[in-house]
């Protein structure tokens, strides 16, 4: 096996955005998996953890929703700059996660009619949007996501959602995931929600140790919440 990263620069209105492919070149057409990042855009991280997924045999597209360049650091005192543009704006991220979507479609080994998403934190909330646009995903993960609702009507959702969720995490306190419960079962979706007692918000994040915040790394629910995703995903593509 040999896994590759490839840049891709997609321009949507006119602004460039720089995707990065990760698969095993050797491999033919398989499903595609968009990776939505978490609050600083595409790292090093996102790029190890896209390696793993491809490990399982999919094609994966780390996606950058910000812009080329448009990065931040845990020690940026405005590290959420990027991002907030687009909780201001649900139809821009909308499109910006469509977008993507379009370019992990149309990579040379990836088979268009299997494709799915999965994101962590800010890139759960991606993942979501994305399913509640009607886009032609048939599933997603969230990781420690968040779930605050678009402010106008879905589209039909067809994917089929799971949502891995720290249970003491403040971001999505427990109205907000049983808010989203709601919202999925009135949507007719096909869901399941894996919440991990004892833990907080962002417990894939190794880089992550503000426990008095709620937002730390854990590594029993890291473990079973990719063991969750490995499952999920087999038995979409499967």
């Amino acid at each position: 096996m040999s896994i590759t990263r490839t840049v891709i620069v997609q321009d949507m209105a006119g602004d460039p955005f720089e995707h990065v492919a990760v698969a095993d070149e050797a491999v033919g057409p398989r499903p595609g998996i968009l990776l939505f990042p978490n609050i600083l855009g595409t790292k090093e991280a996102d790029f190890a953890y896209a390696e793993k997924v491809a490990a399982l045999g999919y094609a994966v597209l780390v996606a950058d929703v910000f812009g080329q360049g448009k990065r931040t650091t845990r020690a940026d005192p405005d590290a959420g700059r990027y991002m907030a543009p687009l909780n201001a704006d649900r139809a821009l991220l909308r499109d910006r996660v469509n977008g993507a979507h379009d370019v992990l479609k149309g990579l040379a080994d990836v088979d268009a009619e299997r494709t799915a998403a999965i994101g962590f934190c800010f890139g759960g909330k991606c993942v979501l949007d994305l399913a509640r646009s009607g886009a032609d995903i048939s599933g997603g993960v969230s990781f420690h996501g968040v779930y605050d609702p678009v402010p106008f009507p879905n589209a039909p959702i067809t994917a089929k959602l799971l949502v891995c969720h720290g249970w003491d995490g403040p971001i999505a306190p427990p109205e907000a995931t049983a808010g989203l419960a709601r919202e999925l079962t009135d949507a007719g979706c096909d869901w399941q929600i894996h919440a991990y007692g004892g833990t907080g918000h962002a417990f894939t994040d190794e880089g992550v140790n503000m426990p008095e915040k709620g937002l730390a790394y854990s590594p029993s629910a890291d473990r079973r919440s990719f063991r969750a995703m490995t499952d999920f995903l087999g038995d979409l593509f499967g």
